[in-house]
């Protein structure tokens, strides 16, 4: 080293200084004081997390994320020192599959014993080994009744002419590109590049009719009137209905997107004991049902229900019927097939 004299004590200082603060942040950590969750934006309410943190003496620090591509790339990219955190079903599956998720203990999450019936043995992980359902719910469109007078039936009046820049797509092109095949009869996982190109023909035909592509705040754009037809989750649709009574939900007959948001502990994690601590915590039936009702989506616990307020029970947009599941399909990882849609996607959007 070539520092010399007053320097080279201040170097001294200021690494012996880190060093301790270090050494603090490590002992609370293998202390388990603090837990680290990675969720979407505004997903727990903070008196949740204030309760858990008097239950366990831990202090909660959460960040978040806007899509499951950027958790993904957050993680891939070395993002460390997460504990828990909240994919989608599909992201879930990738996730697991790139050995980014810790096995779970399933004596330690008694809350999961009673997930709603359709929710207990998900496709890509049906013994719960790492992923345990949180919220869920469908795609749909939802529409004001007020306008859209004849209630749509079809994911064809997404097409209507009537209804020119009064119309909202996702902005989330497996979704996008969901609707469009359902529509053809085909599954929203195919891997046929026909049909691929057959679809975006057809949402190529489709694009002058729409106001915009948006997967946030499309609730609003219903609810101010600014389109009438929204292709969307069922949960924000239930919000514009609070602005906008008018506001109707639908899952058209050809069926739609089941979705499930799903807690998981990362494999990095050092603190999987109190993660696992937290899923249980929020899977607990009075602090799912008050999550339910405070976002408006359906709890992965059936022994939620009887906490939910029946405006939220009765309303489809938030918790589908029963009868309806048949219609429903879970979107899976399509592997190399994705570079197909990624590519029809960017043609629709450029075009």
């Amino acid at each position: 080293m070539r520092i010399k004299g007053i320097k080279l004590s201040l170097c001294l200082l200021t690494l012996l200084l880190w060093g301790t603060v270090a050494c603090q942040r490590t002992s609370g950590d293998a202390g388990q004081k603090t837990l680290h969750y990675f969720t979407w934006s505004d997903y727990v309410g903070p008196e949740l997390l204030a309760e858990f943190e008097r239950r366990h003496g831990v202090h909660v620090v959460v960040d978040t994320f806007s899509s499951n591509e950027e958790l993904l790339a957050k993680l891939q990219g070395g993002a460390t020192g997460y504990d828990v955190t909240v994919p989608s079903d599909f992201m879930a599956a990738i996730m697991i599959q790139q050995g980014l998720v810790a096995e779970l203990d399933s004596t330690k999450l008694p809350n999961a014993a009673t997930l709603e019936d359709h929710l207990q043995h998900l496709p890509f992980d049906p013994t719960q080994r790492y992923a345990i359902p949180y919220l869920w719910g469908t795609v749909g469109i939802g529409y004001d009744s007020a306008v859209v007078s004849t209630p749509p039936d079809s994911w064809a009046v997404l097409w209507d002419p009537r209804y020119k820049g009064k119309i909202s797509m996702l902005n989330d092109q497996r979704e996008v590109f969901g609707a469009v095949l359902r529509l053809m009869g085909a599954s929203m996982n195919t891997k046929d590049p026909a049909l691929i190109e057959a679809a975006k023909a057809r949402l190529l035909v489709q694009k002058h009719l729409v106001k915009a592509y948006a997967s946030e705040h499309y609730d609003q754009l219903l609810a101010s009137g600014d389109v009438v037809l929204a292709h969307g989750w069922g949960g924000p649709v239930a919000r514009a209905m609070l602005d906008r009574p008018s506001i109707r939900y639908v899952v058209p007959k050809e069926g739609g997107t089941l979705w499930a948001d799903c807690l998981v502990v990362l494999k990095s994690s050092p603190r999987k004991e109190l993660a696992t601590q937290f899923i249980n915590y929020l899977l607990e039936p009075q602090v799912a049902a008050r999550t339910a009702e405070r976002l408006l989506f359906a709890s992965a616990n059936k022994a939620a229900r009887p906490f939910v307020p029946s405006r939220i029970l009765d309303n489809p947009a938030i918790y589908p019927p029963l009868d309806l599941l048949p219609r429903l399909e879970w979107m899976t990882d399509v592997g190399a097939a994705l570079r197909m849609y990624d590519r029809a996607w960017t043609e629709l959007k450029m075009h």
